[in-house]
């Protein structure tokens, strides 16, 4: 007679409905009392043995899994439907399309444990022929973070696409600068325009298109000494601006202060003729004083460009902010001002995503050179 297993080595056993022996093993007990039991199963009592010898050696590493059949669609979609408590409904938007439209159909069906960091490097590979480097970089994030929360719930030991680095991808759309004629045009073309206001203080300030159509009029003193915006909220998620550094307090420039007055007389007047008008303090609002869309910015910032003499499909609003740190560059005001007046916490993403112009930078320094090492007659 086979002598009994000592308690915490498992068990074996034959099951004669599957023809499969069983090995299982206790590795531990749910709150009200049941046991926890991790199984696994082979065609002969060898190949049983191996699966128990490894479900030993996992619990006593302390990284006993119990998925088995889960697959990466299942991490993913539990991702999705519990991994972005309190993020804004675009965010979550934008993270459902791109795991439908890349991940799933790739990778969905592959089960989670069997997924190798080979299967994630050709995969990144092959998008990386059609899309830009922001939208791998995004992909590699969803399938990193949705594996992750399956590996703290025990679905899979480890995390492969930690271990996979992002290649590059096509050409995105890069973000461009006006010139001064350009801007000049733009501002003499919005000045008839309901969106004439807007312009003016996003591309006089720098202020972020998100953070303008939540602008309130309580936030906004035309009367103070020097008249001044309060930039403190956004429509992220929650009110808050993009960084902690995003709140602040700007000047307006005195033309900013007419087109915002300008721009009240004429809410007054909506106001009035509205018949339904919904208080809610916007300065930038819907005709029935609701938040405006950023679709309904972007339509009508491409009639104000059109009419400007530029070509729409070449301009959105956000640009109106990199136009304000290039030509503030240009004008010679330091970096580190400009970074503060925008809002960011240094200046490296002021250098090397909004400034478009950097002459002023380029030639600063021989000019100082020249001042203090001036040219001497037996120079060459």
């Amino acid at each position: 007679m086979a002598a009994r297993r000592g308690r915490g080595d498992g068990g074996l056993s034959w099951d004669k409905a599957r023809q499969r022996w069983i090995a299982s093993l206790t590795v531990g007990y749910t709150p009200d009392g049941k046991r926890i039991v991790k199984r696994g199963s082979g065609r002969t009592k060898t190949e049983a043995q191996r699966k128990l010898r490894e479900i030993i050696r996992d619990y006593e590493d302390g990284q006993v899994t119990d998925g088995h059949g889960y697959t990466v669609a299942q991490a993913v979609r539990d991702w999705l439907g519990f991994g972005l408590p309190g993020r804004d409904k675009d965010t979550v938007k934008k993270c459902t399309i791109l795991a439908n439209g890349h991940i799933i159909p790739a990778l969905g069906a592959r089960k989670l444990r069997e997924l190798s960091a080979d299967d994630v490097d050709r995969w990144l590979a092959d998008k990386a022929k059609t899309l830009s480097t922001s939208t791998l970089q995004n992909l590699h994030s969803i399938l990193k973070r949705s594996i992750t929360r399956a590996q703290a719930r025990d679905k899979v030991k480890r995390n492969v696409v930690l271990l996979c680095d992002i290649p590059q991808g096509q050409e995105g759309r890069l973000s461009k600068s006006l010139t001064f004629d350009q801007a000049d045009a733009l501002l003499a073309a919005a000045e008839s325009t309901p969106l004439h206001a807007y312009i003016v203080v996003s591309l006089l300030t720098g202020a972020r298109t998100e953070e303008l159509r939540a602008l309130t009029w309580s936030h906004v003193d035309l009367n103070a000494t020097p008249p001044c915006i309060m930039v403190w909220r956004s429509v992220r998620s929650g009110g808050d601006t993009k960084t902690r550094k995003s709140r602040r307090t700007l000047e307006l420039p005195q033309r900013c202060v007419d087109a915002l007055r300008r721009h009240r007389e004429r809410q007054d007047r909506v106001r009035k003729r509205a018949a339904r008008w919904q208080d809610n303090d916007l300065v930038f609002a819907s005709r029935v004083g609701t938040a405006l869309y950023a679709g309904n910015v972007r339509r009508s910032f491409r009639s104000v460009t059109a009419a400007a003499g530029l070509d729409p499909a070449d301009w959105t609003p956000r640009e109106l902010r990199h136009s304000f740190v290039s030509l503030m560059s240009d004008a010679g005001v330091p970096i580190e001002k400009i970074a503060r007046l925008v809002g960011h916490t240094g200046t490296t993403t002021t250098e090397t995503v909004y400034r478009k112009q950097i002459r002023p930078v380029v030639t600063g320094g021989a000019e100082v050179m020249d001042s203090l090492f001036p040219k001497r007659d037996t120079d060459a």
